[in-house]
């Protein structure tokens, strides 16, 4: 999918521990410099709860929820993983369940005009409660499960409350359906 010809063709403006800035033709954009692809997980429970995250974004300076999402192959240990893989390892690392399947639901650009990264949706099939989730030793994640029924005005609260409330939310629920 990457197109290289741009690639070989774009100018590095900078190049930080994890981020690249390249221009094409005038054009700015970024790309990660480690990770294969970013996940998102479409988790619903038996009890028809949808599994969030919240988290603080320094980017935006405030919290915001997510679906349970992360990169793929970003980490020593992990770099040659599967984006089915990388979807089960975010989901337990962030939420504490263990899916035994992970569906693929479809992929897409984060930011077209901005970035060259991809996000790959999957469903989590067959969920278990296996551990109690909050992320890796650098995230403080707050899980919540919502009924799927309640979810809309759920976010609407949160958005009261000055959080940031992520749009792949609004099309994994359109998956849902």
């Amino acid at each position: 999918m990457e197109n290289l010809l741009v690639k070989d063709s774009a100018t590095v403006l900078y190049e930080g521990r994890f981020l690249r800035l390249r221009q094409h033709n005038g054009w700015e954009y970024v790309e990660r410099i480690k990770g294969s692809g970013i996940v998102a997980i479409l988790a619903i429970t038996e009890a028809d709860k949808m599994v969030l995250v919240e988290q603080y974004r320094p980017a935006f300076g405030m919290q915001t929820i997510e679906l349970p999402s992360g990169l793929s192959g970003d980490m020593e240990g992990v770099a040659d993983e599967t984006l089915s893989e990388a979807a089960k390892r975010e989901l337990f690392e962030e939420t504490g369940y263990q899916a035994e399947a992970m569906e693929y639901l479809v992929e897409g650009p984060v930011s077209a005009g901005l970035s060259t990264e991809v996000v790959t949706f999957f469903r989590a099939r067959r969920l278990n409660k296996a551990g109690k989730g909050g992320g890796d030793a650098s995230e403080k994640i707050v899980i919540h499960e919502v009924d799927r029924q309640s979810l809309g005005s759920w976010l609407q609260d949160k958005r009261a409350e000055n959080r940031l409330v992520d749009y792949r939310i609004y099309t994994a629920l359109y998956l849902a359906a």
